[in-house]
């Protein structure tokens, strides 16, 4: 079957083309079906902002490429395992989920802490087929596409983040970074009713894109003081919840500095593995006593992501002109790069009417 690969270990923006990281399509064996495993095959995949740090090396040595990539996936079940039967679930049906595989045996899957199990599961999703366990599968409900249906894993960072902020009605939110996590973000804390929401971002197609769907305050990061804007909107307050998911190492800092007293700041992105944030102790810990956290991937909210798929706004990140057949991949992650477009997905599967 058909697999994107990082070819080469590297920064994909990189000038020098003998350094850069890469994709590639390559032929791969479909893995061997165990009794409680999923044969899905594959309609769409998209592609994360994370996903040129994986080629770039976070989680893999030079000398591991070529390795599978992608974990944004939905498609549609091909076979099951004669176990695979607790959910429901049958040949035919439209399907995303989480791409982890826990083994539920472990010390960390024993206490809770799933997504540091020492025997996870990660299966290239960016293919023709992968094969899950049967946990790792949800159907899509119905009247859901299959192109809605990839923006699950996506949408569950987000449904995670509101849990981890502890969410409530009125409280003051700013997102910083107006990507897919952050626009999913910003969509969910206004339905959690946050007050003086607010993005910062830079871009203006995604500012557009916020304004959409009921962002209030937009904060140009390059043209305006972060933290001034930030005191203007709340009153002198700061905010109470702050999400921050660009991974510029500037905005870390920066975006603490709007923290209120008893904030929640979460970060989301994937920052470099070398950044290192200054917190001033005293000010943060001492004066504020804002609770300073992150979060590594979303275990056991999918279904509830599933759930919800039906009430979030996917169309900015499902049209046309945003997909690309997996044999166009290289071309896929030139344009991602770009930013021109909010998302692109990869087709990796033709289904009739999707």
């Amino acid at each position: 079957m058909k697999v994107v690969c990082a070819t080469r270990v590297g920064n994909m923006k990189d000038p020098n083309p003998e350094t850069r990281g890469t994709v590639g399509v390559l032929d791969r064996p479909i893995k061997e079906m165990k009794d409680d495993e999923v044969l899905i095959k594959v309609a769409y995949c998209g592609i994360c902002g994370s996903d040129p740090h994986v080629v770039g090396g976070c989680f893999n040595k030079p000398e591991d490429a070529p390795f599978g990539i992608g974990h944004e996936m939905s498609g549609v079940i091909e076979k099951l395992g004669k176990n695979a039967t607790a959910k429901g679930l049958k040949v035919g049906d439209k399907v995303g989920g989480n791409f982890l595989g826990y083994c539920g045996k472990c010390y960390y899957c024993s206490i809770g802490q799933q997504e540091y199990c020492t025997n996870v599961g990660n299966e290239p999703c960016m293919a023709e087929y992968v094969v899950w366990n049967e946990a790792q599968v949800c159907k899509l409900p119905e009247g859901v596409s299959l192109r809605e249906g990839s923006l699950m894993e996506p949408l569950s960072i987000a449904v995670r983040a509101m849990d981890k902020a502890n969410m409530k009605v009125g409280k003051r939110v700013l997102v910083s970074g107006g990507g897919p996590i952050g626009q999913l973000c910003c969509q969910l804390a206004k339905k959690y009713g946050a007050a003086e929401l607010t993005l910062s971002e830079l871009v203006a197609s995604r500012c557009e894109q916020a304004k959409r769907i009921g962002v209030e305050h937009i904060i140009n990061p390059m043209t305006e003081d972060t933290y001034e804007r930030a005191m203007e909107i709340t009153k002198g307050i700061g905010y109470d919840v702050i999400i921050e998911c660009s991974a510029v190492p500037s905005a870390g800092e920066a975006v603490l500095k709007c923290a209120a007293k008893y904030a929640t700041v979460l970060y989301v992105a994937q920052f470099p593995n070398e950044y290192e944030l200054p917190v001033n102790l005293f000010e943060y810990c001492y004066m504020r006593q804002v609770t300073i956290t992150g979060m590594y991937c979303a275990h056991y909210n999918f279904e509830r992501t599933a759930e919800y798929l039906k009430y979030v706004d996917l169309s900015d990140f499902t049209s046309d002109e945003q997909v690309y057949d997996i044999d166009d991949v290289e071309e896929a992650f030139r344009v991602h790069l770009s930013a021109r477009y909010p998302k692109i997905l990869i087709r990796c599967n033709h289904f009739d009417g999707e």
